[in-house]
């Protein structure tokens, strides 16, 4: 009994670890900025009216305004006018922190212009992935063929090669062939996955070979074998791969950020925070908060959905 309350407190505890990050993005992109600043309010914040000061240095009175609004302020002077007009134009510029936060994500940056971005390029890489993945993890893990264990070890050694070793070739090739700047950029590189040659060929050894030789009987090519038998049976390791692989190209900054250098309109998500980077004070920490929660939620929402495929993806990709 103690050791089991000990194991439950251990699993607590990491639970609060890994979820504090998300409590403390979530719980910003509520508040005001001096809130943050002051680290105060609960959760929600006190959603209390606050001026939204580039609203309001945008719609500063000019001379044109003053001259305009003279006649609804008869009789008094310039400065008069200005003060009226200054305090209309902070009413109309007042708003709660949460309507500030989530309506400055889309308005300060085209943040649907980056979701879309971010989907492309996931769903392009994940798709490239699985037509090269597949054929390969059925080749390493049914066929028979000279070198094939020498060929299995090389995809375990790719495993152990971290991506930023191999950043400065891959941009120097890109940069040669003029593929900075593209979707091309963002997209190739990935399209063939070690992990998912390995994942798959995993889930494969524990297809049976005779559901494989049923099929050679009824006369069905190697290649439809692949696509008509094994895949459908790979469904849960798909899944499982595709959380892996959709979580990682979506939240990568490193590699869109050497790519992608001087067309905005390429940004994928994690690049498009860096248009809410706010001044010194940190003041634009509730907008920046607010685009990382829009950010996450498709993730965390797809992870839900697929949670049960997923695990059972992992486990059965671990049995022999």
């Amino acid at each position: 009994m103690t050791r089991d309350w000990w194991k439950h407190m251990v699993l607590i505890l990491g639970a609060v670890i890994v979820l504090a990050p998300f409590y403390m993005m979530v719980s910003y992109s509520f508040k005001s900025p001096g809130e943050i600043d002051r680290g105060e309010g609960g959760f929600f914040g006190r959603q209390e009216m606050m001026i939204d000061p580039r609203c309001v240095a945008l719609r500063q009175p000019d001379r044109a305004d003053i001259e305009a609004a003279r006649a609804r302020f008869a009789g008094q002077d310039d400065a008069s006018v200005q003060a009226h007009l200054l305090a209309e134009t902070e009413a109309d510029c007042s708003m709660r922190p949460v309507v500030f936060n989530y309506s400055k994500a889309f308005t300060e940056a085209p943040l649907i212009r980056y979701l879309l971005n971010g989907v492309i390029v996931t769903v392009s890489i994940f798709l490239i992935q699985i037509v090269v993945a597949l054929p390969a993890a059925y080749a390493l893990s049914k066929l028979k063929f000279w070198g094939r264990d020498a060929v299995f070890g090389l995809v375990l050694f790719c495993l152990l090669i971290p991506v930023h070793a191999i950043a400065l070739p891959l941009y120097i090739g890109l940069a040669k062939l003029g593929l900075t700047n593209t979707y091309a950029a963002l997209v190739v590189p990935w399209t063939i996955s070690v992990f998912g040659i390995f994942l798959m060929r995993q889930f494969f050894m524990t297809v049976p070979d005779d559901l494989i030789d049923a099929a050679r009987m009824d006369g069905m090519s190697e290649l439809a074998i692949v696509w008509r038998v094994m895949l459908p049976t790979a469904i849960p390791a798909l899944l499982a791969f595709a959380i892996f692989s959709v979580v990682a190209h979506w939240n990568d900054y490193f590699w869109p950020r050497i790519v992608v250098t001087g067309n905005r309109d390429l940004f994928t998500p994690p690049l498009g925070l860096r248009e809410f980077k706010g001044d010194g004070d940190g003041s634009f920490f509730g907008p920046m908060m607010a685009t990382a929660t829009v950010i996450v939620t498709p993730l965390i929402v797809a992870f839900l959905l697929a949670q049960r495929r997923f695990i059972e993806g992992i486990t059965l990709s671990g049995m022999k």
